[in-house]
């Protein structure tokens, strides 16, 4: 038997698992027949601090010297623009992120295809970064690998059950038996939790599409910022000479293997437009990935209030690559019975124990 057996295979199971493997033995269970396909592998990450509910942002600038440490950042930058009627939300997302308003012409210099007419508002952060996923991912699994855990592809859970000492997940790569189970598994993470007798906690995976459109106008853009639309109605990306454009969509589906839809696309590439001078005249290729959050937006890590070797670690929305360092810091140290490094009010803020009086 191992001692602690992860269900899911994406930056939250196989950060849980390289820090859980200095305290025993890990094995961990992926569906799929690779680590990090869905979510984690679908993501045009960014770190930047103060992005997400004040528990987030705690976690966030917990991770940042892991991030350092581990060579997966560059620099990027973030742009915040806003047209016209958008006053209100452009002025929300100014505080919310901490960011200091420019003229409209500094922002056209930094994104030469930006129309001027179009750009009401402006505002940049240059404490933005991009995250290198693949790097921080395998990163991460080699830690764990190197501290004896088990990793399992093509091994989605089919029946759990509990055992003397604790669980049985049955999978079409074999049986496995864990003192505790620790349930990373993202959008099905409700789902593990039923098939494991375990009351769900409520969260909804929303689907989030994403276009990558060649350079407008040919243009070099390695060295742009990312760009917000007010209200994160939509964004841009550099990526690999190209650009990545999302409508920034949050429709709620059930857990699957998501794909874009092509109207929400069309949407999103027009928000986009309406703010350069160059149309998109193609799209390269296309793709979506499932954000799955706890109805209140804060990730959610710890021990079932009702299930004492069942724990939580779910409900990262689109936080999960900037803070995987902390968040899994933070399930070992409550498995271990450590008083976390991180604030105490935060660790609260993300425990299970918040919704017991719901379900």
């Amino acid at each position: 038997m191992t001692d602690f057996l992860i269900i899911g295979g994406g930056i939250a199971g196989v950060s849980a698992a390289a820090r859980l493997a200095e305290l025993g033995k890990v094995t961990l269970l992926e569906a799929e027949d690779a680590l990090g396909y869905h979510a984690s592998g679908r993501s045009a990450a960014m770190f930047e601090e103060t992005y997400g509910k004040p528990a987030t942002v705690v976690l966030n600038r917990a991770s940042k010297t892991w991030h350092d440490q581990a060579g997966v950042l560059s620099p990027r930058g973030l742009l915040l623009l806003g047209g016209a009627g958008e006053a209100d939300a452009f002025a929300q997302d100014l505080v919310a992120m901490a960011m200091h308003e420019i003229p409209v012409a500094d922002a056209c210099s930094m994104i030469p295809v930006l129309n001027p007419t179009a750009v009401r508002h402006a505002a940049h952060h240059a404490e933005a970064w991009d995250i290198d996923t693949d790097l921080l991912l395998q990163g991460f699994a080699r830690i764990a690998r190197r501290g004896g855990a088990d990793i399992v592809t093509s091994a989605r859970a089919e029946r759990i059950s509990r055992t003397d000492g604790g669980w049985l997940v049955e999978t079409g790569a074999g049986a496995y038996r864990g003192r505790i189970l620790v349930n990373a598994a993202g959008a099905w993470a409700d789902r593990i939790a039923m098939a494991a007798g375990v009351t769900p906690i409520g969260l909804t995976p929303y689907r989030r599409s994403m276009a990558r459109i060649p350079a407008p106008g040919g243009l070099d853009v390695s060295g742009w910022p990312m760009i917000f639309g007010a209200g994160e109605s939509w964004y841009a990306k550099p990526d690999a000479g190209r650009l990545l454009v999302s409508p920034a969509d949050e429709d709620a589906v059930e857990p699957h293997d998501a794909w874009a839809d092509d109207m929400v696309l069309a949407e999103g590439l027009a928000r986009y437009e309406a703010f350069v001078t160059e149309p998109v005249i193609r799209i390269q290729s296309n793709w979506a990935g499932l954000r799955t959050f706890a109805p209140d937006r804060s990730l959610v890590i710890g021990f079932d209030p009702d299930v004492a070797d069942f724990f939580w670690l779910a409900g990262q929305g689109g936080y999960g690559m900037q803070s995987s360092p902390a968040a899994s810091a933070l399930t070992a140290d409550l498995i271990a019975g450590r008083t976390p490094e991180i604030d105490g009010d935060a660790v609260a803020a993300m425990s299970p124990q918040r919704f017991q009086r719901q379900i």
